[in-house]
């Protein structure tokens, strides 16, 4: 069996701080592959120098796995990272086009990081290999590894959506990026739909030949074959989770402080993308139509901040806190507040306690490329009083989870119509809903995606 070499932006070392060993989701699926097959993950280590050398910091784990891992100069962090990828890439991808800034030095860091982590990497790397690049962080480095004379199976698997030609081709330069993409010899998607807009885009704007039926795109005489592998959560894992003390404890924590209410519950990371001021128009829409259930209804909204150096993150938390403080103030009383806004994060086992202690599970995102909240949420019910999933349409996992209640989370309207639905939903009905749901979640597995994306790379001619 091959070895293998997973490349990310970011890696989960063991041991370091917020990414522990028995770590689930992605980093666990990962680290369950590369146990499996032998290998390294190799990336940015999150810090910053004052000039890259490119010298490696590589641990060994006592179970089989490396790591590696390279520091970059804050230019380098400024202009690839909060730069190109996270204020040109991100918002274009999940169709923000206002948002998206088109800098030419953000770009000029972009193609240098992705150099730097070729130059880094490739020493690493052995002849038999398979490697699995993730993410719209490294979009060029597998054109990068085959300048330098790279032979090996190269994959790569994109976590985000990928958006409508119409809109692509506003990014400069956009042939050579995705010409640059062409040179993996894999591609991965989270569903038909991103895969489809990719398709597409290769067709009409590069005049490729598309096979839709298998995937096959070739072009200038190299093919690779694109395909959707949706992701999944770590089912057993998260399960475990929800089986200990602090599951249970967050559980009876949040019950006692509803004394009686029904709790609607959101978790997302702070970020545009998400939908939560829209979900929070909403809500505040149903509190418009049915005053009443104010005293029947608590919505807890779990927003961690994230990439709190970019202007447009800083403008949705203010918006946020201040659409919350408007419901607050006008429907709230000495002992009743409608909407608790926690500008936090949480471990796994106490998300867990969180969503089996809610009635319903809001992921409403304006474009995401899966969304494994959704997922979670589903996981944690119980089987035999199940809450109720209302899904964005837009979500990646809408695709999987049709037996959820799919809304247009653009619609203040919609959503409040979903959340009464929600609300008044028999038993009966909940429970069929979650026996249809639950299926998905336990058997399209984050492991099973990891199975199915190096075997397929395994079976490359």
């Amino acid at each position: 069996m091959s070895r293998l070499v997973v490349i990310s932006n970011r890696v989960a070392v063991p041991k370091a701080r917020g990414a522990a060993g028995a770590q689930g989701g992605l980093a666990g699926a990962l680290n369950s592959a590369l146990k499996e097959n032998g290998g390294i993950w190799f990336g940015w280590s999150g810090q910053e120098c004052e000039e890259f050398t490119g010298s490696l910091n590589i641990q060994r784990s006592t179970d089989g796995v490396t790591t590696a891992t390279i520091d970059l100069e804050t230019q380098d962090v400024e202009e690839y990272y909060n730069g190109y990828a996270n204020s040109t890439l991100w918002p274009l991808f999940h169709y923000r086009i206002d948002l998206t800034e088109y800098e030419r030095e953000f770009g000029k860091g972009y193609e240098r990081v992705n150099e730097r982590f070729a130059q880094s990497v490739q020493p690493l790397i052995e002849p038999d290999d398979l490697v699995w690049v993730h993410d719209y962080h490294l979009m060029p480095l597998g054109e990068r590894l085959r300048a330098r004379g790279l032979k090996n199976k190269l994959g790569f698997f994109l976590h985000i959506p990928w958006p409508p030609s119409n809109l692509f081709v506003s990014l400069p330069y956009h042939e050579r990026l995705v010409e640059s993409l062409l040179h993996y010899d894999l591609l991965g998607f989270q569903n038909d739909e991103w895969l489809e807009s990719f398709l597409h885009y290769c067709t009409k704007e590069l005049g490729a030949d598309v096979e839709r039926a298998t995937g096959r795109v070739t072009l200038n005489g190299r093919t690779t074959i694109a395909r959707a592998y949706p992701i999944g959560i770590d089912y057993d894992f998260f399960m475990q989770k929800g089986a200990s003390d602090l599951a249970k404890s967050a559980q009876d924590r949040l019950a006692v402080s509803l004394r009686g209410r029904t709790c609607m519950i959101g978790v997302d990371r702070l970020d545009y993308s998400k939908g939560l001021p829209e979900r929070i128009d909403g809500i505040g829409r149903f509190f418009d139509m049915e005053p009443e259930r104010v005293e029947d209804l608590v919505f807890i909204q779990i927003a961690p901040p994230s990439r709190e150096d970019i202007g447009s993150y800083q403008k949705i938390r203010e918006t946020l806190e201040q659409k919350t403080g408007q419901i607050n103030g006008a429907r709230s009383d000495v002992d009743l507040v409608p909407i608790r806004y926690v500008n936090k994060g949480y471990s796994q086992e106490e998300l867990f306690g969180f969503y089996r202690a809610s009635k319903i599970g809001l992921v409403t995102p304006l474009r995401d490329g899966m969304n494994l909240v959704a997922k979670e949420y589903v996981a944690a019910q119980d089987p035999e009083d199940p809450g109720v999933l209302i899904l964005s349409r837009f979500a990646g996992a809408a695709q999987q989870m049709q037996d959820a209640l799919l809304i247009n989370p653009h619609s203040p309207d919609d959503l409040a119509h979903n959340i009464r639905i929600a609300l008044d939903m028999p038993l009966e009905e909940r429970k069929e809903r979650h026996e249809k749901l639950i299926v998905t979640v336990r058997e399209e597995n984050v492991l099973r995606w990891t199975e199915n994306f190096i075997g397929d790379m395994e079976q490359l001619p």
